[in-house]
C-alpha cells in the first residue's frame, strides 16, 4: 500500500500547522503528505514548505478542484491509496493506521467521525452535546434526501465529510473523482459518495477513524445557518471563506 495524504489549503497561513502537527504525530507515519495551495493570498505554501510539506498549487478556487488535482497528482507518483483531511482539522493520532486497517478489511472507501476541536475556541456545553448529534441526524437524513436515492446506486447512502475519507486510486478513477468544484457550487465530498456508490457496495464508515474538525463556520453562520448550508446549499452567506 503506498498511502498519500492530501490537504487542499487556501488561506491557512494562521493556522495550517495545527494541521501538520496533528498528521507529524501519526503513529503510523508511512504515507506521504501532500498540500495543494488553492491560491492562496497569505503566504499558506511558504508555512508548509518550512515543514518540509510538499506543495503543489491549484489556481482554479474550490475544494472539489484542489482536493482532486491532489488526488490525481498522488495517484501520478505512485499512491495506491488516498486520504484527505482539511487544513483547519486534526486527524487523530490514530487516524492513518485505523484507515490502513479498514482499507485491510477490504473497504475501497473509508469514511469516519467528526467531532468539534476543543482548541481553537472555548465550545460551550451545547456545542459539545449539540455537534455531534447533529452530525448523526444529518448522517441518518441523507439516507432519505432526493439526491442520495437512486435505483443505480449499489448500497446505502453513507454520509463522508471530505476532511474525513479515504479511497483506493483505482475506485477514484473508476468512479470519476471529486467533482471539479468550487465550495459554493456542490459539496464534493457528497457528490464523491454518490459516484462510487454506482460502482461499487465496498465502502463504508469506521468510528475509529476521528479527524476533530473546526467550529469557526458554525461560530459564523450560527446554527440555523450552518444547518441550512449543508442542507443543498439552502443558506447562502455574503462571505463563504471564513477564516
Amino acid at each position: 500500500m503506498d498511502l498519500w495524504v492530501i490537504v487542499p489549503a487556501y488561506n491557512e497561513a494562521a493556522g495550517i500547522e495545527a494541521t501538520l502537527r496533528a498528521l507529524a504525530a501519526q503513529d503510523d507515519r508511512g504515507f506521504t503528505l501532500l498540500v495543494v495551495d488553492n491560491a492562496s493570498t497569505d503566504g499558506t505554501a511558504e508555512v508548509v514548505r518550512r515543514h518540509g510539506v510538499q506543495v503543489i498549487r491549484e489556481p482554479r478556487k474550490g475544494t472539489g478542484a484542489a482536493s482532486d488535482t491532489g488526488v490525481r497528482h498522488a495517484v501520478a507518483h505512485g499512491a495506491t491509496h488516498v486520504a484527505r483531511t482539511d487544513a483547519d482539522c486534526l486527524p487523530r493520532a490514530d487516524w492513518v493506521r485505523n484507515i490502513r486497517r479498514a482499507f485491510g478489511d477490504g473497504l475501497e472507501m473509508v469514511g469516519g467521525r467528526l467531532v468539534p476541536r476543543t482548541d481553537e475556541f472555548p465550545l460551550r456545553f451545547w456545542e459539545r452535546r449539540l455537534i455531534p448529534f447533529v452530525i448523526d441526524v444529518a448522517a441518518a437524513f441523507g439516507r432519505f434526501r432526493p439526491g442520495n436515492r437512486d435505483p443505480l446506486h449499489k448500497g446505502p447512502y453513507v454520509m463522508m465529510p471530505g476532511c474525513n475519507l479515504a479511497i483506493t486510486a483505482e475506485l477514484y478513477e473508476r468512479a470519476g473523482g471529486f467533482p471539479r468544484t468550487a465550495i459554493e457550487e456542490v459539496h464534493e465530498d457528497r457528490a464523491l459518495v454518490n459516484r462510487v456508490r454506482k460502482v461499487t457496495a465496498a465502502y463504508g464508515s469506521r468510528r475509529d477513524v476521528v479527524v476533530y474538525g473546526s467550529v469557526r463556520r458554525l461560530r459564523a453562520y450560527g446554527l440555523a445557518g450552518t444547518l441550512a448550508w449543508y442542507a443543498d446549499h439552502r443558506y447562502r452567506p455574503d462571505v463563504v471563506d471564513i477564516r
